[in-house]
This record gives C-alpha cells, sequence and structure tokens, in this order.
C-alpha cells in the first residue's frame, strides 16, 4: 500500500521542477537537503514524512512511522535520512526502504531538532524533555546533556564536531567531550533556532532578532529581522547567508558579514515552519502552514514558481478590526473555528467552551492528552496561552505558543467565545 502510494504521488507530481512540491495534509514542519542536492526530505504535523526529487520535482516516497508529527528531520551520508515525531521517537531510513532500518526510543519528549555532526557519525537531538542527545549511529550508548531549563528546541554541530543547543530557556550551551562543563550563553529571548554560520553559531526566537555568537566571546552581532518570531533558522553551505522564518510568513535572508537583511521573502502570509539551502547555496526551499514546499533563488529572493495560492474566502474576514482575531491568525494554520471547518493539524476549535480536552471527534490525540482532566473554559484556556502548552498540557502537538500581554490574551478569549459558537 506504502508502495502504490508513493507511485501515485510520483505521477500527481510529475510537474515541472520549478513547481511547488504538494503532498502533505498538514503544516510542512522540517526539511532537509541531502548532501548531493538531488533530494529533500519535509516532515509534517501530518505524522508524515515525504522524499522528494528535487530534479524532477516530485514525491518519490512517503515514509509513515511517527505516531505524531514529525518535527524535524536530516540528511546523512550515504542516502540515509533521520525523522523525529512529537512522541520521542527517531527513526532511521535508507532511501531504497519502506520501513525504518533503525528506530531508538530516544526521548520522553517531543523531538524538535536533529542534527548530524559533520564526520556523520553522531546524530544529536533536542527535545521537550529538557535534554538532547548524541547517538552513535553505528550502535551504542548515547550521551545525554542535561542541563537547560525547559524545553530544548534546537541543536546543530560546529565544524570541529562540537554539540551546540538552544532553549527556551534562553540560552545557547556548547558541549565540548564528555566530562567537560558546557559554555552557556545567555540571550534576551527564548531560542527557537539555531544555525552554523562558518565558526559562529546563529539563534533566534521569540523577539525576532538573530544574534551571532562566537563560542568564547559570546554574541557579537544582532541582526533585527521582523517584529515577531523567528521559528525557523538555515545557514547558507559557505555560512555567509543566513535565512530565517517567522510565524506571520516572511523568511529575512541575512547578510552575515554586513550583520543586516539582504533580502525578504513575502509568501502566502501563513507561518514559515522550515527552511533549508541546497549545497550551492543559491535555492532555498521553504515549508509552511498551507502545507506547501516552495524554491527560491536565494540571491535574488525570486521565488521559482508560483508562490501565491488560489485566492480563498478569508474564515476571519467576519471579524475585520477585531483584536482578538488578529491574535488568533497565527494559530489559524493549524485550527478551525465554524461548525464547517473541520479538523486541520489540530483539532477544531468550534464548541470549544465547555468541552472536555481531548474529544473533538475525528481528531488523533495522543495519549497524554486523552490521559488529562481539563475542562476548556475561559480560565484554563487563558492559562493555555499564559504559561505555555508545555506548562498545562505536557506532550501536546501545539507549537509553544505564549500570549503574554493579559490585554491581548482577553481579545482572544473574547474572539474565541464569539466565533466558536
Amino acid at each position: 500500500m506504502r508502495r502504490l502510494l508513493a507511485i501515485l504521488l510520483s505521477f500527481s507530481f510529475a510537474v515541472p521542477v520549478s513547481a511547488e512540491m504538494r503532498g502533505h495534509g498538514g503544516p510542512v514542519r522540517a526539511l532537509a537537503v541531502s548532501p548531493d542536492g538531488r533530494t529533500a526530505i519535509s516532515g509534517s504535523f501530518d505524522t508524515s514524512a515525504i522524499l522528494w526529487s528535487l530534479d524532477r520535482g516530485t514525491a518519490e516516497r512517503v515514509l509513515r512511522f511517527h505516531d505524531g508529527a514529525v518535527n524535524a528531520v536530516a540528511a546523512l551520508p550515504g542516502g540515509r535520512y533521520a525523522t523525529a515525531g512529537e512522541e520521542g521517537r527517531i527513526a532511521l531510513w535508507n532511501a531504497g526502504r519502506e520501513t525504518p532500518e533503525a528506530v531508538f526510543d530516544a526521548h520522553g519528549g517531543p523531538v524538535m531538532g536533529l542534527a548530524a555532526s559533520p564526520d556523520g557519525k553522531m546524530l544529536a537531538s533536542a527535545s521537550w524533555d529538557g535534554t538532547a542527545k548524541l547517538t552513535p549511529l553505528a550502535g551504542g550508548d548515547a550521551r545525554v546533556l542535561s542541563g537547560h531549563r525547559g524545553n530544548v528546541n534546537a541543536v546543530a554541530f560546529l565544524p570541529d564536531g562540537t554539540a551546540v543547543t538552544g532553549g527556551y530557556d534562553a540560552t545557547v550551551r556548547f558541549w565540548p567531550a564528555a566530562g567537560a562543563d558546557a559554555r552557556t550563553v545567555t540571550l534576551a529571548s527564548p531560542v527557537n533556532a539555531i544555525a552554523i554560520a562558518g565558526d559562529l553559531v546563529a539563534a533566534a526566537g521569540a523577539d525576532g532578532t538573530v544574534r551571532l555568537i562566537a563560542r568564547d566571546a559570546g554574541v557579537v552581532g544582532e541582526i533585527e529581522t521582523q517584529p515577531m518570531p523567528v521559528i525557523a533558522l538555515a545557514a547558507s553551505p559557505d555560512g555567509r547567508r543566513l535565512a530565517a522564518a517567522q510565524i506571520r510568513g516572511s523568511v529575512s535572508l541575512v547578510d552575515v558579514a554586513a550583520r543586516k537583511v539582504a533580502l525578504t521573502l513575502v509568501g502566502p502570509g501563513l507561518p514559515v515552519w522550515s527552511v533549508a539551502f541546497l549545497p550551492n547555496g543559491r535555492e532555498l526551499l521553504t515549508g509552511g502552514g498551507d502545507r506547501i514546499v516552495r524554491r527560491w533563488d536565494a540571491l535574488t529572493g525570486e521565488h521559482i514558481g508560483p508562490v501565491v495560492p488560489a485566492p480563498t474566502a478569508d474564515p476571519l474576514a467576519e471579524f475585520t478590526g477585531s483584536r482578538g482575531a488578529e491574535v488568533f491568525r497565527a494559530c489559524a494554520a493549524c485550527h478551525t473555528v465554524t461548525a464547517d471547518g473541520g479538523n486541520r493539524a489540530g483539532p477544531t476549535l468550534h464548541g470549544i467552551f465547555g468541552r472536555k480536552i481531548a474529544t473533538a471527534p475525528g481528531y488523533a490525540y495522543s495519549d497524554a492528552f486523552r490521559r488529562m482532566d481539563i475542562v476548556w473554559t475561559r480560565e484554563t484556556i487563558g492559562k493555555l496561552f499564559e504559561l505555555g502548552p508545555s506548562v498545562v498540557t505536557p506532550g501536546t502537538k501545539m507549537p509553544e505558543q505564549v500570549v503574554g500581554d493579559a490585554d491581548d490574551r482577553k481579545a482572544l478569549l473574547d474572539f474565541l467565545e464569539a466565533a466558536s459558537r
């Protein structure tokens, strides 16, 4: 059945290589490109990963294994790939096989980041269980990196093999050989993503600023992008450019040497969850809330193929001018509020007030959610956005979003009460 689905997808997407790559049923949460630049892998909230031929612009194989969203992917040497899910497992895949060649029960919480070491021998993972792990791909015990206070959102390797992590505690940590203490750099904002730009670490998060960090000198540069959270970050192979993806749908291309935004890629206005450069450094892939993988010319900022989807009705049009509706737009890619909206990557919020958690019809909740005893009210929903999903509903598929302003939370609750009836 999986082989048939892959074949059907290949025929469905047999279009020019410049076209958008469509195939996922939910937001595209993660992207990686093979070392030879011929294949990409994407992971989605729809629980699948897809291998794409970049030469043909076609979906070659659908990889199904995880019980929840595929939050992280990595391309490994030798035509292998790694995927990681919100259930805490990591799967290793060979491009020619339809089932994983190995599975690691790596973490006690969602895995949010993966990275392969420069020599291809180690796989690093970052998790909302508060740890990162370094797992030898040839077998053996994983090294646990403990020290972050809260979610670990991102992981990468410096060229010399030093592991680097970034977390919700607003720190970036450099992990030397086992037995030595990590060097910690504290930033002004929680870290959602990191990338390696030469010998520097780029970190970005909630305040929309990309910070450049040297291991021994700390922060050596700051670049303001858009005044909104950065949720994905990638570096060109030569380390000269960074792509910082924002929750409102734009991508800032940063000139590292000049310490400024060189170009801004404007997409369809939905969250851009993932970015990845091709090895040539001239092309960029983006994946977003509209379930599409797009190709861009990273030197000119021009999209390759159409970037704006066919016009659709704005589901929030009747609430134009509502402060709460504008706050909700960050949630609208995953949730609907109307009776006919149905489930997306997240359950419908229609009738949410007075409803017990994990009871929206037809939605596949995690076991952790099903064990909770919460009824959604103004108070409980307000706490969810005041403290964050990882505190109120651990085990959630929701991205970590906090509405820190009390007036914005009140406006959001007023909107939900009106729109979800």
